[in-house]
């Protein structure tokens, strides 16, 4: 087995803005197994707040080639475990690799990988459409321009955050979800929690900052709405401490280090009775693709990353108005249609 790297930029419709950066064009780095018959994909973008660079995540993966190309046929959840503890500190280069590694193994084992898991898709959840902050006018246009998608998650972190649902509320009856990303402290949170309930809010993600344990286990207890950990739920050993703090997490593959402890992590949430929910990054199909495989396992999900894009890099799954399609292809059906830079 070979292992190659491929570093893209993949630029945004729109400027993305969250309570803390903004960004126009999303650096990403695709890790490519082959077998030279075969080719799997995994995905890891470029990340500021966790300290993940492109030479970070190289000189990682460069740390276990010799393990991975001595592997002829991969088995994920193997391959996961012999490298893991030389790459742990670098989780967005490990799921990267995981992603690539299941991608392989479904196209070698001729089917896709949800299947392969025991898996169906006939029921899954619907996933939202996310309106980074801008003004109120601009959040207005941004919804305008993809109409009908069944839910809408709002990015706040302002000033003026509920006149931003407000203002939108008057043009979709679509289901809202919002997140604070750390942006809220613990009383503007309950003060928020009942408003945001009476403007069909479904949940807050993440409002206060990542380590307000106590902050996030009042809010548990009066919050109008369900809460959701999202920086507070990085890796498996944070989803016991979210229990009594939060009602549900939003795990990220890449926060976790991929598919195969994002599996494990579902369901320990559901043993102790939270809800689950996979989100992704500002990403292309390839990593979309992979996250589509979880979806028979969820609550809730956020798979946009690739609608927020002016140009993909890739085919695969496709998601329209919030309806996950998946592609008559093995493994994640990922193929890549871009050159890398």
């Amino acid at each position: 087995m070979k292992l190659l790297t491929h570093t893209f930029d993949l630029p945004l419709r729109h400027t993305f803005t969250i309570s803390r950066e903004s960004t126009k064009v999303q650096p990403t780095l695709i890790v490519e197994l082959t077998d030279g018959k075969h080719h799997g994909y995994g995905e890891a973008t470029t990340n500021t707040y966790y300290g993940m660079t492109f030479e970070r995540m190289r000189e990682a993966l460069e740390s276990v080639r010799e393990v991975v190309e001595a592997i002829d046929r991969p088995e994920p959840e193997t391959l996961w475990e012999k490298v893991t503890e030389r790459i742990a500190d670098c989780p967005f280069a490990l799921c990267a690799l995981d992603q690539a590694a299941h991608d392989l193994w479904g196209k070698q084992q001729g089917a896709p990988v949800y299947r392969l898991w025991g898996l169906e898709v006939d029921h899954i959840p619907l996933s939202n459409f996310t309106l980074g902050i801008d003004s109120i006018e601009v959040m207005v246009e941004k919804l305008r321009e993809v109409p009908d998608w069944p839910i809408y998650k709002i990015k706040l972190g302002t000033a003026h955050d509920l006149d931003i649902v407000c203002e939108l509320r008057k043009h979709t009856d679509a289901v809202f979800r919002v997140d604070a990303n750390c942006g809220w402290g613990v009383q503007e949170a309950i003060e928020n929690s009942h408003i945001l309930q009476s403007l069909g809010v479904e949940f807050i993600e993440q409002p206060l900052p990542a380590d307000d344990w106590d902050g996030y286990r009042q809010l548990f207890e009066e919050s109008a709405l369900p809460i959701v950990a999202d920086e507070s739920c990085i890796a498996e050993a944070d989803v016991a401490q979210c229990q009594g703090c939060f009602h549900g997490v939003n795990i990220k593959l890449v926060k976790c280090g991929g598919l195969t402890p994002a599996r494990r992590m579902i369901r320990e949430a559901r043993d102790l009775g939270m809800k689950v929910m996979v989100g992704c990054m500002t990403e292309s199909t390839v990593g979309i693709s992979a996250i589509a495989q979880l979806l028979p396992m969820l609550d809730y999900v956020d798979m946009d990353g690739a609608a927020l894009l002016a140009k993909d890099i890739a085919t695969g799954v496709v998601v329209e108005k919030g309806r996950c399609r998946y592609p008559d292809a093995n493994g994640h059906g990922v193929c890549l249609i871009a050159d890398a830079k």
